[in-house]
């Protein structure tokens, strides 16, 4: 038997991606409904809010489904607990500071028959699928990516991003690699990586990588939190059939430089309707090829100090 519908839904952590994107998109989609918030900071007028994701469990033990937008370093405690609980479960990107942690969540998941999803936002961007598609088949020659962006916009005054586990330039810099490992399905794997380290932060603020995947494809990646102006958002695959670029994150897609027209959809409602679907098929969608990528530039990269980070 389906789960009744609408899907009773709480968020915890009511932070600034929760009210920029998850809000909106659990409000334009009938199959869920949105019944509280567990947040130890924020609280939502007109519903009834939390300190904590145990209080709001043991209060409102109807809740069968959670959105964890928390940062990172405590998404796996509120996990287990929504999993044990019997919840079906969204992870923000990351899905959680190391790859173990994640895995492990998994085991749960089956055991419990629920839903656990990593939802690598970016793969939901319009734009993605088209190029997937359109790479299909064709020979892929090279890649670069540059993923630019200003911390003090999109990250203002939130240190837990320059602490351990809060990944610094790569909490943008993987929504990139969420989006190469989904337009090319092959193997991948770390080369080499540099890393800047702020002399006060436990995180880097740029990074380049060499990655390689199974199809022998080379791929350069630069990273960096520092960018003003216009942020940069690309990722260039050069092929036998011409030159695709994904731009502004996934939204705009070109072949030689000509726009290509995509059907006008967002990510987050595009996300939520996939967890819908698994939801109905108690399914599990956890790819850790992005976080993989991560971990493995911290184990093996140099590192090199750069000036303190100043908000």
């Amino acid at each position: 038997m389906g789960l009744p519908l609408p899907i009773r839904i709480a968020i915890v952590g009511l932070g600034k991606i929760a009210r920029d994107q998850h809000l909106p998109a659990l409000a334009a989609n009938p199959t869920f409904n949105l019944v509280a918030i567990a947040s130890p900071h924020n609280q939502l007028d007109g519903l009834p809010c939390y300190a904590n994701l145990q209080r709001l469990l043991r209060e409102q033990p109807e809740v069968n489904a959670v959105s964890l937008c928390t940062t990172p370093q405590v998404r796996y405690e509120a996990a287990l607990q929504a999993l044990r609980h019997g919840c079906h479960v969204l992870l923000e990107k990351p899905p959680g500071v190391t790859v173990s942690e994640v895995q492990s969540l998994v085991s749960v998941a089956r055991d419990k028959n629920v839903t656990l999803f990593a939802s690598w936002h970016s793969r939901h961007a319009r734009a993605v699928e088209p190029a997937r598609q359109w790479l299909a088949g064709r020979k892929i020659l090279q890649i670069t990516v540059n993923w630019k962006e200003d911390v003090r916009v999109w990250h203002p005054g939130q240190k837990w991003i320059w602490e351990a586990g809060g990944l610094g330039v790569f909490d943008p810099g993987i929504n990139a690699l969420s989006i190469l490992t989904r337009i090319i399905r092959a193997n991948w794997f770390l080369k080499e990586a540099l890393m800047s380290f702020p002399a006060n932060c436990a995180t880097p603020i740029a990074a380049q990588l060499q990655l390689h995947c199974s199809e022998g494809v080379p791929v350069t990646v630069n990273l960096d939190f520092l960018q003003t102006g216009r942020q940069t958002w690309d990722i260039e695959v050069e092929t036998d059939a011409g030159r695709l670029t994904l731009s502004m994150g996934g939204t705009q897609m070109f072949i030689d430089s000509k726009a290509v027209d995509i059907a006008q959809t967002d990510e987050y409602p595009n996300l939520y309707r996939h967890f819908a679907d698994l939801i109905s098929q108690h399914q599990i969608d956890v790819d850790l090829a992005p976080l993989q990528l991560v971990a493995d530039a911290f184990l093996c990269g140099r590192r090199t100090e750069v000036a303190p980070f100043v908000e």
